[in-house]
C-alpha cells in the first residue's frame, strides 16, 4: 500500500489516464466501427465490391475492434485502481498481497500484479 500523498498523486494520474484512454475510445468509436463497409469505402454505387477492398475494410474494423478491447481492459483496470485507492488497498499486490513496488506503479499505475507474481504469470502462460 502507498501513503497517502502518493495515494493522492498516483490518483491524479490515474485519472489522466482515464481520459486519455476514453478519448482513444471515442476515436476508435467514431471512426470505421461506426461506418458500414459501404460508407467506408466511399462507393455510393450499388456494385459489388472489391475483394481486395472488402479484405482491407475488414481488416481495418477487425484491428479497430482489438485495440479497442485493449482499451476497454485498461479502463476496468484504471477504474480497479481508483477504487483501491478510495479503499486504501492501492498497491497491494493481488496475488501475494505484498507491497508493489513504487516505480513499477509510476510505470504502470493500475498494475494489479508486484513484478514477481506478474512474471510468475506470464511463465505459466507460455508453459499452458
Amino acid at each position: 500500500m502507498v501513503n497517502k500523498k502518493d495515494a493522492g498523486e498516483f490518483k491524479k494520474r490515474l485519472i489522466e489516464l482515464r481520459t486519455k484512454v476514453s478519448d482513444e475510445m471515442r476515436q476508435i468509436g467514431g471512426g470505421s466501427l461506426k461506418q458500414s463497409q459501404r460508407d467506408a469505402s466511399g462507393d455510393l454505387s450499388a456494385y459489388t465490391f472489391h475483394m481486395a477492398d472488402v479484405a482491407s475494410d475488414s481488416f481495418e474494423r477487425e484491428l479497430s475492434w482489438d485495440r479497442a478491447s485493449v482499451e476497454q481492459k485498461v479502463l476496468f483496470s484504471i477504474d480497479d485502481a481508483l477504487k483501491k485507492i478510495d479503499d486504501g488497498i492501492y498497491g497491494q499486490c493481488e496475488a501475494c498481497e505484498k507491497k508493489i513496488n513504487k516505480e513499477r506503479l509510476k510505470a504502470i499505475p493500475y498494475a494489479k500484479l508486484c513484478r514477481n507474481c506478474k512474471e510468475a504469470y506470464e511463465k505459466s502462460k507460455k508453459t499452458v
